[in-house]
């Protein structure tokens, strides 16, 4: 893993974040156990998911277009994701602006966004052998592969998902700008988000006119869409994509919600007062 953090690809990135790389990989190695914790919630987790699908499928054959097999197929990979995707961007923000020491930021030539961005690299750098890599091995014993059917397709859209998990959850915690401590609201946000990127169900199990809500929301592309694009098909809401496709779409989502992350900071940081530093 300190072959990875020092690959030829992090070296090319400017000194600054990759410090941040080094500096979070190294502090959250030294509470590692905290992340080991998931070994044993997710195989919890999955173990319902099973056995609650098997007896769904002793009745159906197929539900909206998902065997048992390709079921657990999606819950694999999506729970695969969100150990990647996961970072606490937003709670980090909220207690910078809580405690006024997010004014600390002010003044250096760094742009918070992109130093928080690093740091959730850094943590999830640490986490891909910690937590990933245990539980690929775990869903091997039940034969189930995350291998995806379009490898190259596959790595771009778990990218693009990696890049909007963070602007959303960022996104999110710009409202500590407004409201200062926003720990129920961020909570309540993100069980919303979760919902809707199909982490707790494939989006294609929801009422119709629901799923063509949800295809206009930005959160599908952090869960639902990558681990269809390891499934090799997309369709939602009626609406079927080619892989390529649906890619791009994501990838306009990421630079969708980029800007409206800085049109929400730009009215945000006007707020900023600094109270507590």
């Amino acid at each position: 893993m300190q072959a990875l953090i020092e690959s030829p690809l992090m070296k090319k990135a400017p000194p600054l974040y990759r410090a941040v790389i080094h500096a979070t990989y190294k502090e959250n190695f030294a509470f590692r156990s905290t992340m080991a914790v998931s070994l044993i919630v997710q195989p919890v987790y999955f173990l319902v998911h099973y056995f609650i699908w098997q007896a769904v499928f002793q009745v159906h054959d197929t539900v909206s277009g998902f065997t048992l097999n390709t079921m657990l197929y999606y819950f694999a990979v999506s729970s695969l994701l969100g150990f990647l995707n996961w970072d606490d961007a937003d709670g980090t923000l909220q207690r910078l602006v809580q405690t006024g020491k997010f004014i600390t930021f002010q003044l250096r030539p760094v742009y918070h966004l992109y130093y928080a961005f690093f740091e959730k690299v850094g943590h999830r750098l640490l986490a891909f052998w910690v937590e990933i890599i245990p539980i690929i091995g775990f869903y091997l014993l039940f034969k189930i592969k995350p291998i995806p059917t379009m490898p190259v397709w596959a790595i771009i859209s778990v990218a693009l998902s990696f890049i909007l998990g963070f602007l959303i959850n960022y996104t999110i915690g710009t409202i500590a700008f407004w409201l200062v401590k926003t720990d129920g609201l961020r909570r309540a946000m993100l069980v919303i988000k979760d919902v809707c990127s199909g982490v707790f169900l494939p989006l294609t199990l929801f009422p119709s006119v629901i799923q063509k809500v949800l295809f206009f929301l930005p959160f599908q592309f952090v869960s639902y869409v990558p681990a269809r694009v390891f499934m090799g098909s997309y369709e939602l809401a009626g609406i079927t994509m080619s892989i390529p496709q649906i890619v791009g779409l994501q990838a306009a989502m990421v630079a969708v919600t980029y800007l409206l992350n800085r049109l929400v900071w730009h009215f945000g940081i006007k707020r900023f007062t600094g109270v507590g530093a």
